[in-house]
C-alpha cells in the first residue's frame, strides 16, 4: 500500500497503525476501559493510577502566558482522564510555579498526588527549599518528597523522616536516572525505610530488571518510572515502524500505550510519570491507564518485536 502524498511517512505508518489495532479491541477490552488501572502502594495501600504526569523539561516554559495555559490544559486533561501523580522537582527550571499557576487556574490541588523533590548539595538548605516548592505548588503539603539524584542523600533523609513524623509529608523517597549509581541506590534501598524509588525502565532500558525491582518487591517499596520514552527518542525510532497487530488485545491503539503497558505491568511497578507538554499525548499517554495489561507471555513478545526492527 502506498502512503498518500500528503500524509509524511511516519504520519501514515501511525494513522495505520491505530486503524488496524483498533479493529481488533475486543469487546471485553472496550468495555473495560471506563475502570481504571490502578495499584496500591505498598506501604500504606492507597490506591494509585498507574500513569502519572512528569514534568521536567516539558513544563519549563516561564512566564509565557500562552505556554504555562498549554500547559494547566494538559493537567486538566490528565486530571480528567483520572490521573493523580504530578511529579516535579527544583532542578526542573520553572516547572514548579508554572504547575502552581495550573492548579490555582484549574482549582483542583486537591485531585493531585503532589510528588517533589529536595535537590541541593547542602543539607542545611534542604527545608527551605522544599518549602519555596511547597509555595511555587500552592498545595499544604506534599505527598510525597524525594531526596532527588541521591545529593546529600544521608542528611535530606534524615530531614524527609522528621518531615513524615510531624505530618508535613505522607511518603519518602530516592530518585535515579540514566541507569546511574545503582549500586548505591540499591544500598539506600537495602538499609532505609523508604515508601518509594524512583528510576528508568523501559521496553530496551531494562537493567532495573536485575536488582532494582525484584528489591523494590523484596522490601515493599512503590516504584516510580521515569523517561519511560527515552525523552521521546523510543517514540521517534518506533514509528517508523508499524505497530504490531496484537497490540489490540490489550486495547493498545499506539505505541505511546505500548511502551507504557509493557512498564506498568511489572508487578514491582507502580506509576510511570511520561511528561509532556501536548494536550495529545497525554490523552494517548492515559490511554494506557485503561484496558487490559499484558501478561508476562504478550511481555515477552513485545521485547523480541522491538528487539527485532
Amino acid at each position: 500500500m502506498t502512503a498518500p502524498a500528503q500524509l509524511s511517512r511516519r504520519q501514515f505508518m501511525k494513522t495505520l497503525a491505530a486503524l488496524c489495532a483498533s479493529a481488533l479491541v475486543p469487546a471485553t477490552t472496550a468495555a473495560s476501559r471506563e475502570k481504571l488501572i490502578s495499584k496500591q502502594i505498598p506501604s500504606s495501600g492507597e490506591a494509585m493510577p498507574v500513569i502519572g504526569l512528569g514534568s521536567s523539561r516539558t513544563f519549563n516554559v516561564g512566564d509565557d502566558i500562552a505556554a504555562r495555559d498549554t500547559c494547566a490544559e494538559v493537567i486538566r486533561q490528565f486530571l480528567d482522564a483520572g490521573g493523580r501523580m504530578l511529579d516535579s522537582s527544583p532542578m526542573y527550571g520553572s516547572s514548579q510555579p508554572v504547575i502552581g499557576y495550573a492548579l490555582d487556574k484549574l482549582g483542583r490541588s486537591r485531585q493531585v498526588f503532589s510528588a517533589d523533590k529536595v535537590w541541593t548539595p547542602t543539607p542545611g538548605k534542604g527545608r527551605q527549599q522544599m518549602e519555596a516548592s511547597r509555595r511555587y505548588w500552592g498545595v499544604p503539603g506534599f505527598d510525597l518528597m524525594q531526596v532527588h539524584n541521591l545529593v546529600s542523600w544521608q542528611e535530606h533523609l534524615e530531614t524527609l523522616y522528621e518531615m513524615k513524623a510531624a505530618g508535613n509529608i505522607r511518603y519518602v523517597g530516592i530518585t535515579t536516572s540514566h541507569g546511574r549509581r545503582h549500586q548505591e541506590f540499591e544500598k539506600v534501598m537495602k538499609t532505609r525505610e523508604l515508601d518509594f524509588a524512583q528510576f528508568s525502565y523501559n521496553l530496551v532500558d531494562r537493567e532495573a530488571e536485575r536488582r532494582l525491582l525484584p528489591l523494590a518487591a523484596e522490601r515493599g517499596i512503590a516504584v516510580i518510572v521515569n523517561r519511560p520514552f527515552q525523552r521521546g527518542d523510543l517514540i521517534y525510532r518506533l514509528e517508523e515502524h508499524p505497530l504490531p497487530a496484537w497490540a489490540g488485545e490489550i486495547g493498545c491503539t499506539n505505541w505511546p500505550q505500548l511502551l507504557l503497558k509493557f512498564i506498568v505491568s511489572h508487578p514491582a511497578v507502580t506509576c510511570a510519570i511520561p511528561a509532556t507538554s501536548q494536550v495529545e499525548h497525554v490523552t494517548e499517554n492515559m490511554g494506557a491507564c485503561y484496558g487490559a495489561l499484558p501478561d508476562t507471555d504478550m511481555r515477552a513478545r513485545m521485547i523480541a518485536y522491538v528487539k527485532n526492527l
